[in-house]
């Protein structure tokens, strides 16, 4: 019978490979983002992607295995950045009321900032055409934003701030008081642009007033 090698330490960082570069992936998720608002799902390459950073196409599927991971990767990366997920996390000393308003300002920043606008126009253009790719901005990130405000509304049921019955169903209640209507359509069409940071507050504020008129407790 052979002897077993035993790994050491050195052979075991090394099977693992180098650690990966944090300056590198940034570069990445910053051109796939810049090259799928451009071009779409189908019409970016991994290759595209690489020229774009600087790096090689190798780097890249260090970093990524596939462009579907990409590009779940680049919705989530830029949904965090304006909405993290920690904003959704209620703490027993804190107010449900408080948080509904940072968290629907944040909302709202997200959804009309720029990069947004052309990725909704981008794959409501697309999305018939390109369902893969719709289905996955939908799971990075309208899906993942619903998910975690309905994980804040049953915290907040639980720490009896607010009396939630469904909080999947109070997220989107939510959420669709904050879009509205015909404003929403008139700018994602570009009749009109998006409302400033005052306007916002006060929206958002009539909607937290309004939820807790029919779920405070």
């Amino acid at each position: 019978m052979s002897e077993q090698t035993i790994p050491t330490p050195a052979t075991s960082s090394a099977s693992r490979g180098r650690p990966k570069d944090p300056a590198k992936r940034r570069a990445i998720l910053d051109a796939a983002k810049s090259l799928f608002l451009t071009h779409g799902f189908a019409g970016t390459s991994m290759d595209a992607v690489a020229g774009e950073a600087g790096v090689s196409k190798l780097t890249v599927y260090s970093h990524f295995s596939d462009k579907e991971t990409l590009y779940i990767a680049a919705i989530e990366a830029k949904c965090e950045n304006l909405m993290p997920l920690p904003m959704f996390t209620l703490e027993a000393d804190g107010s449900a009321a408080e948080m509904l308003q940072k968290i629907g300002e944040a909302f709202l920043e997200m959804i009309y900032s720029e990069d947004s606008l052309r990725l909704m126009r981008l794959i409501n253009a697309m999305g018939a055409d390109d369902p893969d790719m719709a289905k996955l901005f939908y799971d990075a990130g309208p899906q993942r934003t619903q998910n975690a405000m309905a994980s804040f509304f049953q915290r907040a049921n639980e720490l009896k701030q607010l009396n939630v019955p469904d909080p999947d169903h109070a997220a989107e209640l939510f959420f669709g008081m904050l879009q509205g209507g015909c404003r929403h359509i008139q700018i994602m069409l570009g009749c009109c642009a998006p409302p400033g940071r005052e306007e916002n507050c006060k929206h958002v504020a009539e909607a937290v007033q309004v939820f807790f008129s029919a779920y405070g407790v």
